[in-house]
């Protein structure tokens, strides 16, 4: 153990530097030193949302009308399917779990299974000697579709939350159809409740110009036609006007990769899409097939516009126009970038922590860490002298190294997180308490100096790390089954045990020896 060859000073030393200099900036203005691009240091701890305060959300995701939802368009695209298969049926419509309809016709039921069985894979179909063919979503594949929803659902408030990847959310499931937001830094929770609050569910519908929208408005709607209001409103909040809408989607908006907030021939305020190759193909066959026919954008079942088609319109790309307010088309370029949201969403719970709690959050934090560590360093040079100085010294540089790995992961660091810190600087000595505690145990059995350290380090080694593993252990659980504080407890934790664990056995070894290899001392200061 104390043979230290050349290329292990060099690591240590530089591992140490490393340490310094990336966890600098967290101790500096923040700017001073850049955002850390490329490798270099600059990047601060992200502090959650107990420290710096933030907007704390909890949303109840309607499973019931997604599930409802995904039966109606099942339903519409049943009826396209029969139409042009010209097989007469009755009843159409939503039974229970799933859909029912009955062939006038019973022997072309076997048929209609086979041509309605392309629709939804997750709908089991069976057909009845009446001609009644049924089609219904098990228990199984109506939890896969609840969860697909909920996971799409956070994903998709990820991307409208934070864009550019730098705020540090904490989005995540609860139960069975709620999920939690929390965005750390945010002074306007409003403005945070209308980037998540709107569905902006866009698609592309023709006009239903074959009937009367007179009598769709005294309740006599058509079937495959729906009454939409306008997205326009009045100062009293009512629409401008009603439209008599096709329930058939010709173009999904889930085919769009772009929008931005644009400025339309006129110089007023628009949104300019873009679609995607096969959405690209879609719209320009649509436009070329109903040039002089009305065609309806909709977003969250109301009509934006509805100008009538002149032209067959190639390249995938288009302006929506409306009485729109700048900050508007920013906000709906911005939601039909990050996609539709899957279901309806309520706040149950919406509760904001100020920045000044936070602070004092904080301050209460820094002052344990502080008292925390000098009453370490305290204990450790009374009962080890020397070497616990030497000990010391490795700790500052755990404690750098815990900071400089926490701001290049981009972690964020809230209460339980710091708890962690603390708890990992008194657990940092355990491994150097061991190995004095070894040294002075072979002092008193005789062995020289030299043999004593070498013994020391060489048989606490064991120990050392069959103590730390169960620790990282609990914590690597404590992880993977833990959510929001739990997790951020259980990586700082992670992290410090095994910079405390590098410090003990390299950086603390490295000072001894170092210390002894100069002095050749007959008895050891311990």
């Amino acid at each position: 153990m104390l043979n230290f060859p050349l290329w292990k000073k060099l690591f240590v030393g530089a591992v140490c530097l490393l340490g310094v200099v990336y966890a600098a900036p967290n101790f500096l203005p923040e700017g001073t030193l850049g955002q850390g691009t490329s490798g270099l240091p600059g990047k601060q701890i992200n502090l959650g949302l107990d420290l710096q305060g933030g907007a704390h959300l909890l949303y109840k995701v309607d499973v019931e009308g997604y599930i409802q939802k995904q039966l109606e368009s099942a339903v519409d695209e049943a009826r396209q399917i029969l139409r042009k298969s010209r097989m007469p049926y009755q009843g159409l419509g939503i039974s229970g779990e799933g859909i029912s309809v009955t062939m006038k016709k019973p022997e072309q039921a076997s048929e209609a299974r086979t041509l309605l069985s392309d629709i939804d894979r997750r709908l089991q179909i069976t057909t009845g000697e009446t001609g009644l063919v049924t089609m219904v979503l098990t228990d199984q594949d109506r939890k896969a579709a609840i969860d697909e929803a909920i996971e799409t659902s956070i994903e998709v408030i990820r991307q409208r939350i934070d864009p550019e990847g730098t705020k540090e959310p904490v989005i995540q499931r609860q139960g069975e159809d709620r999920i939690l937001v929390q965005v750390p830094g945010a002074e306007d929770t409003e403005q945070v409740k209308i980037w998540i609050g709107t569905t902006a569910q866009m698609n592309f519908r023709m006009i239903d110009a074959k009937n009367s929208l007179s009598e769709a408005m005294n309740g006599r709607v058509p079937p495959g036609s729906e009454l939409l209001e306008s997205y326009e409103r009045r100062e009293d909040g009512s629409p401008v006007q009603s439209y008599l809408v096709e329930k058939r989607i010709r173009v999904e908006g889930d085919h769009l990769t772009n929008a931005q907030a644009s400025f339309d021939q006129n110089n007023r305020p628009a949104v300019s899409f873009q679609f995607d190759a096969a959405g690209g193909a879609k719209f320009a066959k649509v436009t070329a097939d109903n040039v002089g026919l009305p065609f309806a954008v909709v977003l969250d079942n109301r009509v934006i516009t509805a100008p009538v088609i002149r032209s067959a319109i190639p390249g995938g790309s288009g302006i929506i126009t409306g009485n729109f307010t700048l900050q508007e088309t920013q906000n709906l370029s911005l939601l039909l970038r990050s996609g539709a949201l899957p279901a309806d969403m309520t706040v149950l719970e919406e509760r904001s922590v100020g920045p000044g709690l936070g602070q004092d959050s904080v301050e209460a934090g820094q002052w344990a860490s502080i008292i925390g560590l000098i009453l370490v360093l305290v204990y450790m040079v009374m009962s080890y002298g020397l070497f616990g100085l030497l000990a010391n010294c490795a700790l500052i540089f755990n404690v750098a190294l815990i900071i400089a790995i926490l701001s290049g992961l981009q972690a964020t660091l809230t209460l339980p997180g710091i708890a962690g810190i603390v708890l990992t600087i008194g657990m940092a000595v355990d491994a150097n308490v061991l190995i004095f505690e070894r040294i002075r145990e072979e002092m008193r059995n005789g062995r020289t100096s030299a043999n004593a350290i070498e013994a020391g380090y060489s048989r606490a080694l064991t120990t050392i790390i069959d103590s730390n593993l169960t620790t990282l252990i609990a914590a690597v659980l404590l992880f993977t089954f833990g959510s929001g504080p739990i997790k951020g407890f259980a990586v700082t934790l992670s992290v410090g045990i095994v910079t405390s664990m590098f410090t003990a056995i390299m950086v603390t070894r490295f000072f001894v020896v170092t210390w002894y290899m100069r002095k050749r001392p007959k008895a050891l200061p311990i």
